[in-house]
């Protein structure tokens, strides 16, 4: 399996030079021939299971719903205008977590999860953000995508979506994905996807942790580690400063010390490995060969998980 096939003139050099993190890219027939390894009723089936995070988002005023979800749901849903979303099936379906091979010009240890998306017709979720780099790969269907500009929480909107949707959006540039086209979008550029027809959506994202996530995770390995102590000290004090608010100087301190704490490149870089390469499900066993005890066969062998395997025509013939 090679790497996704780059629009002709730009090598994966030049991607990584003049697009990564840097500005969209749309790639079409990135992956040819693609022939997508799970679609909506894979979806529907696992997103019944409780191990598994999923989401719906219905109709124009992006209504929001956790799973897991009963079977009875799905069969209320509207013939059109919303979206199932299932986290990380990469760790469940051997076949997508192969499509991450395609990407094997990026570190592999950046790599987040695989969401796989399946939309009815108008389906979406809103105009958004991102902080993390993903690639958006059209399974089955077509998909209408519009980018705007960089965005940061000052554009977010106050709602009770609970998405974090932007008060504004302004469209730059516009395409429609076919299946196997891919859409490289870098951290924080709008983007507004919705569904032309049934479709499906492989969202590849790259994983970029929020500074105050690495310090919590950072603080906990300090803490179990046998480091030398390090301890704050008053600076020179009289009566006066011992009756103000705190003074620079303490602050100075206290920022040098926590400097002298993390000033060991070892203990950083033993860290900061374990912490990218630490599975985001932890409890679950990754897509082996020696332990897929998971599949979609398995899925499908339960009694819960047999009874969605015809929910997206019921609920097109209703």
């Amino acid at each position: 399996m090679s790497s996704i096939k780059l629009p002709v003139g730009i090598t994966t050099d030049e991607f990584l030079a003049d697009y990564w993190q840097q500005k969209p890219l749309l790639i079409p027939a990135g992956i040819p021939d693609f022939n997508p390894p799970i679609d909506g009723n894979d979806l529907a089936g696992m997103a019944l299971e409780e191990e598994i995070e999923s989401r719906l988002v219905i109709g124009p005023d992006w209504s929001l719903e956790h799973g897991p979800f009963d079977i009875k749901r799905f069969e209320k849903l509207p013939s059109k205008n919303w979206t199932l979303l299932v986290q990380a099936v990469d760790l469940w379906v051997p076949e997508v977590a192969e499509l991450l091979n395609y990407f094997d010009f990026l570190p592999r240890w950046r790599v987040d999860d695989v969401m796989v998306s399946y939309a009815e017709d108008g389906g979406n979720v809103g105009p958004h953000f991102d902080y993390y780099d993903v690639f958006l790969l059209q399974g089955d269907g077509q998909r209408r995508w519009q980018v705007g500009n960089i965005c940061d929480e000052d554009d977010l909107c106050e709602s009770n979506h609970g998405l974090k949707l932007l008060k504004n959006f302004d469209s730059v540039q516009e395409w429609v994905l076919n299946p196997g086209d891919i859409l490289y979008l870098p951290p924080k550029i709008a983007h507004h996807g919705v569904a032309l027809g049934p479709c499906t959506t492989f969202s590849i994202g790259f994983r970029a942790p929020a500074a105050t996530e690495m310090l919590d995770d950072l603080a906990t390995e300090l803490l179990s580690r046998n480091i030398k102590a390090r301890h704050l000290n008053d600076p020179p004090l009289t009566t006066d400063r011992v009756l103000k608010p705190i003074s620079s100087d303490y602050i100075n301190q206290v920022r040098s010390l926590l400097l002298e704490t993390l000033n060991d490149d070892q203990l950083l870089g033993e860290w900061f490995a374990q912490y990218m390469s630490e599975p985001k499900y932890p409890s679950l066993v990754p897509v082996t060969d020696e332990t897929r005890t998971t599949t979609l066969e398995t899925n499908a062998s339960c009694d819960k998980a047999s009874e969605y395997i015809t929910f997206v025509n019921g609920i097109r013939q209703g």
